[in-house]
This record gives structure tokens, sequence and C-alpha cells, in this order.
């Protein structure tokens, strides 16, 4: 079975972190975000997976064509670099001749640990042209939200988490909120479906596509599913995200780095070196970490050295910074090798 991870996209909103390095290339828990969906759809049974590409492609086409090596369930593992941005179902359609077969398609930006044969089992089972996998949260206003069925063209059913799609609404007010499970990037595709994305276009899977599909009578299924997702495409979501992998870890399906956990979600990795107080924070490897110091719910990325006496707070640093001593971080983003004198005080700020 195929499957395409869509890994085109720039970014701007983790800005500076993407200033150097595309999206999926930024890392959680040691790990580039775009490898948590190759092991899951690996571990579904998809044995070659194409990833489209765009900004920065030339930094991920090394890494994907490294897993068939260190992967011998992996048959193939290539990229398609857009020469111009195609948009998530443009991008695909560019692999039409590839595609003979029902195929799976995820998101490379996506923290994601579940168990995709059960996605695959519902799609096959509901006979549907596409089956959406679908995600459950608590604020659905920030999101697109899907409204289901027990029957395809039946009536809406705001309390189901498996059925026929009928109705979709981006980013509703509460009042509005018909569902509360939302699009989470992950798809089971039949080939006849490519047709109907317009040839050397820019077209999108969840604004164009999916609503045509609803016009026509196409059935569309969706399932929740269980397990890890998140869409971390700003940096408060690489936080949670690593919280909640941390919280998880004996549950994972992939090992955890070699490090010491601190607290209930703190991560130390082995290579770091650190006399800070770790509150929630991951310490990557290469970074060091000064006398006094408190990390608070933040990220320090590999290879950067903060002072003493510093308060981090709710902020993600990236690779080779350099923060002075006696300095206050909070809410903010500071891009690779940054330099941050003593006795700076930066709130709210996005630095590169």
């Amino acid at each position: 079975m195929f499957g395409v991870i869509m890994a085109g996209g720039q970014g701007t909103r983790l800005y500076p972190l993407t200033a150097n390095r595309p999206k999926p290339m930024v890392e959680v828990l040691g790990r580039p975000v775009i490898e948590f969906v190759k092991d899951a759809m690996i571990n579904s049974g998809v044995d070659d997976i194409i990833v489209t590409t765009g900004y920065k492609g030339e930094m991920l086409e090394n890494l994907v064509n490294s897993w068939t090596m260190e992967d011998s369930k992996l048959s193939s593992s290539n990229v398609n670099q857009e020469s111009t941005p195609m948009g998530t179902a443009g991008s695909v359609r560019l692999l039409v001749d590839k595609l003979k077969e029902t195929f799976v398609v995820g998101s490379g930006d996506s923290v994601l640990s579940c168990n995709l044969e059960n996605l695959i089992h519902a799609h096959k089972k509901s006979d549907a042209k596409v089956t959406i996998g679908l995600w459950q949260v608590s604020n659905p206003s920030e999101f697109g939200i899907v409204g289901l069925s027990e029957s395809h063209k039946g009536d809406l059913d705001g309390g189901l988490d498996e059925g026929f799609v009928v109705k979709f609404l981006e980013k509703p007010e509460p009042k509005e909120a018909f569902s509360d499970v939302i699009n989470a990037g992950l798809y089971i595709i039949e080939p006849e479906v490519l047709e109907l994305i317009p040839e050397g276009e820019k077209y999108d899977f969840s604004k164009q596509l999916f609503p045509k599909l609803l016009e026509l009578g196409w059935p569309i299924y969706g399932k929740k599913i269980e397990g890890v997702w998140f869409d971390v495409g700003l940096p408060r979501e690489l936080i949670n995200a690593q919280h909640t992998l941390i919280t998880n870890r004996k549950d994972l399906p992939f090992k955890m780095p070699k490090g010491e956990v601190i607290g209930s979600n703190g991560f130390e990795f082995s290579e770091s070196k650190s006399k800070a107080i770790n509150r929630g924070s991951v310490l990557s490897n290469g970074s060091s970490i000064g006398k006094d110091t408190i990390l608070q719910n933040s990220l320090i990325m590999a290879n950067t050295v903060i002072g003493t006496n510093c308060e981090i707070i709710n902020s993600v640093i990236g690779e080779n910074v350099e923060i002075g001593d006696f300095c206050i971080v909070e809410n903010c983003v500071i891009g690779d090798n940054f330099i941050v004198e003593s006795n700076i005080s930066i709130k709210s700020e996005k630095l590169v």
C-alpha cells in the first residue's frame, strides 16, 4: 500500500523556528515531526512512501531517502518536489500515475501515534471513496469541524464519533459548533477521487475537494482515531505535544530517547548538561543550562547554552542559541543562532 505524506508547507506560524528548516523537520523529543506519521503508516502496512515537498525540500530528501535503510518493512521512500505550491490535494494529484489502488495520506507536520489499521478497516467496510481520521477536541472553534450521520446522506448527529460525513464547517463560533470532532489531516482515499482534482491547479482537500465530493453525492466516512495527535502549527503545541508523549511514554509504539524523565512531564537528554530547576521542560542533546536557572514548560533545542539565574517560561528556544546570566524569557520563540545578552528581560516576542 502507498502512503503519501504532505510536507510542502512553509510553517509561517512556527517562524522563526522554520527560518532554517521546513516545518516537518522541527523536532519533538528529538525526532523530526514527520517521522511520527511515517512510523504510523509503516506499522499499518504501508510499504511505499512518497513525501510531497516544497519549502526547503532538499532538507527532507536526505531524511526520507534514509528510511528504507532503517526499516526493512519499507520497500521505497521518495520525495516529490513541487516547483510551485499546489495545496494539499494538488500535491497528491501530481502522483496520479503511481496511486492506482487505495492509499493513505497524512500530514507531515502533525505528531501522530495511533493504529491506522482501524481506520483502513473502517474505510473498506463503509465502501466510502474517502475516509477521514477525526480527532475530538474541547474547543472546536479553532479548527474545521466534521458533522456525521449513521447513514450516507442521513441526518446529522452531533454525538457520533464515527459515521458518514454530511457537513463541514471551518472554525465555527461556539453556538455554531454542531460537533466536537475535527479533521486530523489523515485520509484513506480511493484512486478515482484524484480525477476530481483539477490538473495543474492549487487545490485543497478540506476546503475544496471534500465539499465537492459531498455535492456530487460520493460517500465520505469519518472515524475518530485513538492515541496521540497534535497539530504542531503553533509553538505552544510543540510544548503540549512533548508533555503528552512523555506522560504516555509507556504506551508509545517507539522507544523514548536516551535521557531522564524529570517530574511528570520534563525530560533531559543524556547528552545535555543542566544545573537548572526543570518544571516540565525538554533539554535537547548538547544543551547546557547554568545554576539556579528555572525552566518552566519550555523546549530547549540542541546545542543551546543558557546562563545562571535565568527564567525561561513557556518558550521555545532554537538551536545554537546563547542566553546570558540573569535573563527572563517568557512566552517567546527564539530562532537558531540568536544571542541574548545578560540581564535582559524578553516577553511575548519572536526573535531571529
